[in-house]
């Protein structure tokens, strides 16, 4: 046997007990709660979480609907594969447009034309409207240091802000899903995995994906150190020159804010690869909205964003 077998077997073994302990979550989840939803994007680890979700409960359908914060500003790419997926699996889809709510009053268009830091009030707005009691989100520990600090299952208050001081322990895989009427919990059933863990079981799974996922050329500008496309939200600025580049998105967000990365990698193997080379997470790496303070972030969160 050589070397290489026994960490191959590792890395199976790895991936096993993730997908087995993200559908133990799931069930626990439909168990305890009365009206949960997932956050669906669209992007990878949403949609790795939806395969897991129908993994969980198959053969019968999942048993609650998806919801989806529409910034206005979301690649097109994205947006058409989110409606296919949800038609391909006959879900129930509940979008909050930003726009919506800019429309009518309720929120203002920042100066700097950003809107992912908009999403928190459609969001919260949305949850209350619905009575989600539960809302499942694809957030990792590895890819910004305030998610490193949350629990699997995150209890929220009234007002859907994130008290840390109020976390509970969770040893020996026992969640505690109790809250108060108007409380709600968020749940992270990726929260162990890691980028490279979500390739892996992408490429075991044959998990479909947007394609700006893999290389592709795109016309991009430069701001800040990252590759911008052109959209709606605006761009290029004065001085900001555009150029076809082969490009792939490592996260997907809003379009305003998300940054492209040079890349050739346009197989799962080949985005492995080029995953296991990187030192920096994805959100660090193309996330403008993260860059705004050290503890951008974490002051999202304690308003009620993901």
């Amino acid at each position: 046997m050589t070397t290489a077998e026994p960490a191959a077997d590792a890395a199976v073994d790895n991936l096993a007990a993730l997908e087995s302990e993200a559908i133990h979550i799931f069930r626990e989840v439909a168990g305890e709660f009365d009206r949960p939803v997932i956050l669906f994007s669209g992007g990878k680890d949403s949609t790795l979480m939806l395969h897991l979700a129908i993994k969980a409960f198959w053969p019968a359908p999942v048993p609650f609907p998806l919801l989806h914060v529409d910034t206005g500003h979301n690649f097109d790419e994205v947006l058409e594969f989110r409606d296919r997926v949800v038609e391909k699996h006959g879900l129930r889809l509940v979008v909050a447009k930003v726009q919506d709510w800019i429309d009518d009053g309720r929120l203002e268009e920042r100066a700097d034309g950003l809107r992912n830091p908009l999403q928190t009030t459609p969001l919260l707005e949305t949850i209350a409207e619905n009575k989600f009691d539960a809302v499942f989100g694809g957030g990792r520990r590895d890819e910004e240091r305030a998610r490193a600090k949350e629990r699997i299952f995150s209890l929220r208050n009234a007002f859907g802000q994130w008290e840390p001081r109020r976390q509970r322990p969770e040893l020996w895989n026992l969640y505690n899903g109790r809250h108060r009427p108007g409380e709600q919990v968020r749940v992270f059933p990726l929260s162990n995995w890691t980028e490279a863990d979500v390739w892996n079981y992408i490429a075991r799974e044959k998990v479909e994906l947007p394609s700006i996922y893999y290389a592709h050329q795109r016309a991009v500008y430069q701001r800040d150190g990252m590759w911008l496309s052109e959209g709606p939200w605006g761009g290029p600025r004065p001085g900001e020159d555009v150029r076809e580049l082969s490009v792939r998105y490592r996260t997907v967000g809003d379009g305003s804010c998300t940054g492209a990365i040079e890349s050739t990698a346009s197989t799962v193997d080949e985005v492995i690869a080029e995953v296991q080379a990187s030192r920096l997470t994805e959100r660090g790496a193309t996330r403008a909205d993260d860059r705004m303070s050290e503890a951008a972030m974490e002051d999202r969160k304690r308003e009620g964003y993901f």
